[in-house]
């Protein structure tokens, strides 16, 4: 058993050890009805993602050909949790004042 801290201090006893997650950057292949997307990792295979609450919370789109990051469990390598849309690369801004005639 080990101590652990709740959400208002209390001390409290957890008998269930963690699980590890595995952390992987993959990209959206697919979208599927119910928030669930088909997702590639860097090793090629392909795995059934899901939405995060806090991606779903904060109204995160996500679409084909984006770049996540997910979390997966080693006691299950077919599903992943999306937890992170990742930022394209940074596009060149024109300068100010140079579109209006």
């Amino acid at each position: 058993m080990t101590l652990i801290f709740n959400s208002y201090g209390m001390p409290t006893y957890s008998c269930m050890a963690e699980e590890p997650v595995i952390e992987l950057e993959g990209k959206i292949l697919q979208v599927l009805p119910g928030t669930m997307f088909r997702i590639e990792l860097p090793n090629k295979h392909v795995v059934l993602g899901r939405i995060s609450g806090r991606l779903r919370k904060n109204f995160i789109r996500i679409n084909p050909g984006d770049r996540v990051r997910v979390e997966m469990s080693p006691s299950d390598l077919s599903q992943a949790r999306i937890v992170f849309r990742l930022r394209d690369a940074p596009r060149s801004m024109p300068p100010p004042g140079a579109g209006r005639g």
